[in-house]
Order: structure tokens, then sequence, then C-alpha cells
């Protein structure tokens, strides 16, 4: 990914405090309890989505049903979960991206252009 403002590129450091174990909490971290709370009380602002892309360092591409296009970031790998064309769901308001029952905080960077 490419052209990344400062407050993106900030945003994707993690924050280790033991071994390899991410403590970070902002936007593409850790998941909240309030955040899986706040998702699953707003479920009309879930979008259908497809993957269109997943790289070994976090970027998902997806591909929502509704003709837009947006790139995410998760700090762990997703590589080995989703493929290109895995339907997924991510929640408009709470950058939360659904695989399944599974949900993960992610970064919404940018549309695809």
């Amino acid at each position: 990914m490419t052209n990344l403002t400062p407050g993106v590129r900030n945003a994707m450091q993690c924050e280790t405090v033991s071994g390899n174990r991410c403590e970070g909490h902002g936007a593409g971290h850790a998941m909240l309890t309030l955040q899986e709370r706040v998702t699953a009380a707003t479920p009309s602002k879930w979008r259908d989505a497809v993957v269109r892309s997943v790289s070994s360092d976090g970027w998902i591409a997806l591909d929502l049903l509704d003709g837009e296009s947006v790139w995410t970031w998760h700090h762990a790998t997703l590589s080995d979960v989703l493929v290109a064309g895995s339907p997924v769901a991510l929640h408009s308001l709470y950058h939360t991206l659904a695989i399944g029952h599974q949900r993960l905080n992610v970064l919404v960077a940018q549309p695809i252009g």
C-alpha cells in the first residue's frame, strides 16, 4: 500500500508488551469489548463485501456489494484465513470486519481508486 498518510502509518505501529502479542487497541489491532458490543447493537450498519485480495503484510482489499471498494488493514496476517472471493462484512461505523462469527478490528484506510 503506497501513499499512506502519517496518521495511517502511526496507527499501524504495534505496541508489544510481552513477546510478539500486540497490545494496541487502535484501529487494526486488538478488539475492545465495547467495540464488539456496539457492532452487535447496530446490525443495520454492516455492509456485505467480497475479498478482492489479501497481502502478507495485513492489507485486505474489499469489494463492497454496493459497488464501493476499500482497503482495510489488520496487524496480523490473515492470508491463512481469507482468500480472494471470501464473503465478509464491514461495519460502516466501528471499523470491524466480520469473517463468519469472528470479529476483527480493522483500519479502513481509503477507497480503492
